[in-house]
């Protein structure tokens, strides 16, 4: 059953883009994506070389889980912000950081310094993703998003295919300090096209500008204890995160302008969309931060240790790339069941085929990313399609927040599941702590299955036949 949106507010509306700088933004912001998705598929096939010429091997999780961690909880903050301030500014802004922070990780001299240099990293990291999709959002229609959001699964199709065995080269032949500066290539002719094209309305808000800082610390501050707390299992550290949060959440439900919607997310779609990107994000990180290792351990081969997540990325996009297709046809709604049926089947099968051969667990890695592709597309179109402008940046990062912390969460406990024995160690020990961390990906995807059966069908909204406007600035 469509869900019909609220018109955006008639002060936010303006003239169409001019389609050359609705062109040219356009390409800025997917080739920005290419930093994020280059993020996922290099660095995780360098780890094993960071850890042996760093050391740490006690804290392999951290550079994954830290990332993720200043990523997700930046991600609300900026996309608030944007809904305030405008997109352009905060795009560039978060774009520096992440640039600033892949050449400090290129120069770590110490996994410490390695792990608080990919925080900052993370949290530049946190505006790309979400302000990418907003500014798709308000640029295109939901009819003419599917065409944008092809080439955005083709970034991510080019850097499944170059990502892995790039950084396996990198950390092989050169040196995996390179697979931290290659961003820099990609981050500023993105920048600098977005700068150049990406056009906002100005339209001076009236009052005081509200940014909701004590929850975004608090939130910080409880997600960090959590993280670390799971990751070197301190546990008073995990309680002491859970209690911080709770309070985050109460002081979200009292701000005026909070930095999750929480009225927005209080609606069934958008709650059961956070659920499940939380869900589907621990399942599928968490064992994508563990694969190359094993996958080295197996071959001696840092390539082989990036190759085994190449079906994984490439099943993303071709599920990205088909669920846009068919949302006519078969319905948002129905292609999330579906991911989340093929997600739950596939690690299901990962747990009885733990010991297969790297070709088996390759096959699998694929159609897990198809129902990752299937699942977490679908729910974010859904979602924008029920979101007023006034909410979009906010929900929408909302949706990425969650998919994040997932992963930053499902990192750090699996890890604790293998155990720093078996990842130091290797060998038979490191395979039966995978199939563990197997049947956790197992429970969780299927409750996500179990909460997407609750959605009664989305598809596209009447309402979606007028693009979003661009975002009306604060000032200028």
């Amino acid at each position: 059953m469509p869900v019909m949106t609220r018109p955006p507010p008639a002060a936010t509306a303006t003239p169409a883009v001019p389609p050359r700088s609705r062109l040219l933004a356009t390409i800025g912001l997917i080739l920005g994506v290419f930093l994020a998705a280059l993020e996922s598929s290099v660095v995780a096939t360098a780890m094993p070389s960071v850890i042996r010429d760093l050391g740490g091997q006690h804290l392999y999780a951290l550079p994954f889980a830290v990332f993720l961690l200043t990523s997700t909880v930046s991600s609300p903050l900026w996309g608030r912000a944007s809904d305030i301030l405008g997109r352009k500014r905060l795009y560039l802004a978060g774009v520096t950081v992440f640039l600033i922070g892949s050449a400090l990780c290129g120069a770590a001299t110490s996994m410490t310094f390695l792990v608080l240099a990919r925080a900052l990293q993370g949290f530049g990291a946190g505006a790309v993703m979400p302000l990418t999709l907003t500014s798709v959002g308000e640029l295109y229609t939901l009819q003419e998003r599917p065409r944008v959001q092809a080439f955005i699964s083709g970034v991510w199709g080019v850097s499944a295919l170059v990502g892995p065995l790039l950084g396996g080269v990198l950390a092989e032949h050169v040196s995996w300090r390179w697979v931290f500066y290659v961003n820099l290539p990609f981050g500023i002719p993105a920048m600098l096209m977005v700068w150049r094209s990406l056009q906002e309305t100005v339209t001076r808000r009236a009052g005081r500008v509200q940014i909701d800082w004590l929850g975004a610390l608090l939130f910080t501050l409880g997600s960090g204890l959590l993280v670390w707390g799971l990751s070197l299992s301190i546990w008073w550290q995990v309680g002491a995160g859970l209690v911080v949060l709770t309070l985050a959440v109460l002081v979200e439900l009292r701000h005026p302008a909070p930095l999750l919607p929480m009225k927005a997310l209080a609606q069934r779609l958008p709650n059961v969309g956070l659920w499940n990107n939380l869900l589907g994000g621990a399942a599928y990180f968490g064992v994508i931060a563990y694969l190359p290792l094993y996958a080295q351990n197996v071959s001696g081969s840092a390539t082989s240790g990036g190759l085994i997540l190449t079906p994984m990325l490439l099943g993303w996009v071709l599920a990205s790339i088909i669920t846009t297709r068919l949302m006519r046809v078969m319905g948002l709604t129905r292609q999330t069941q579906l991911g989340f049926v093929v997600l739950t089947v596939v690690f299901a099968l990962m747990v009885v085929l733990a010991h297969a051969p790297l070709g088996v667990i390759s096959v699998l890695g694929f159609f897990v990313g198809m129902g990752m592709g299937f699942s977490m597309v679908s729910l974010l179109l859904a979602v924008q399609s029920a979101t007023p402008r006034a909410e979009l940046g906010a929900t929408t990062s909302a949706m990425l927040f969650a998919r994040q912390m997932g992963g930053a969460l499902g990192t750090a406990g699996m890890g604790l599941l293998i155990g720093t024995a078996a990842i130091s160690g290797g060998g038979e020990a490191l395979v039966t702590g995978l199939q563990r961390a197997f049947v956790l990906s197992v429970v969780m995807v299927a409750v996500g299955l179990a909460l997407s059966l609750t959605l009664r069908g989305q598809g596209i909204p009447a309402s979606a036949a007028a693009p979003v406007r661009p975002a009306a600035n604060a000032d200028d």
